[in-house]
């Protein structure tokens, strides 16, 4: 969809570290699994279907396997992939499980010092697992509930929301599925993909093109 300079790939690929913390997800190995899902959408062969994994439980092992196979084999230098940033030592580094201790005992310490009612450590857990946790939000979320712009796609994808606020336009799965490469998500007049607005201010910045 976009390029930017190796420069501000580096910037990037070290908030989305940053930010993901305990949950960081390897650039390059969920490009892969991703474009595996769409290759085979809804299939057998398809990652993360709620089609074929029926509980929430079997669909989280499924594409938690997949990941760390990927992983792997990119950290092993098995597999390779031309056109998603790489970045070989913050890879090493971010997928360390002593990397992901230490972010949650980070997180934790937040919550001692800031929390300021017992019920917030609920919350504890979700900033631990939360990017993993977008993923199987827009993968099953997006794959069974809500409505069809394109019944012509074949698979099961949907627009679980009319208008996207949770995850920033990529839960209108079915538009996404109808054009994987279109940066714009949202079709109809009503739908609006916050995440093609940072898109587009990142493009006047002249950080991608």
């Amino acid at each position: 969809m976009f390029k930017m300079s190796p420069f501000w790939e580096k910037v990037f690929f070290l908030l989305t570290f940053i930010f993901q913390g305990s949950s960081f997800l390897h650039p390059a190995a969920y490009a892969v699994m991703h474009r595996r899902h769409h290759s085979f959408a809804d299939t057998p062969k398809d990652p993360h279907s709620p089609v074929h994994l029926k509980n929430i439980i079997s669909f989280n092992l499924a594409t938690v396997t997949e990941y760390r196979k990927l992983v792997k084999e990119f950290l092993k230098g098995g597999r390779t992939i031309s056109d998603a940033p790489r970045w070989y030592t913050l890879e090493w580094f971010a997928e360390s499980v002593w990397t992901r201790v230490a972010f949650i005992i980070l997180y934790f310490l937040f919550y001692v010092q800031f929390a300021t009612s017992t019920w917030q450590f609920f919350l504890f857990p979700l900033h631990i697992f939360m990017g993993s946790m977008h993923g199987f939000i827009v993968n099953w979320f997006g794959h069974k509930t809500g409505y069809r712009n394109f019944d012509s796609v074949p698979d099961n994808s949907k627009n679980t929301l009319p208008l996207d606020f949770l995850m920033m336009g990529e839960l209108y799965q079915n538009n996404h599925h109808r054009s994987p490469r279109e940066p714009n998500f949202a079709v109809r007049w009503f739908e609006l993909d916050f995440g093609y607005i940072a898109t587009l201010a990142l493009k006047r910045l002249r950080i991608i093109y």
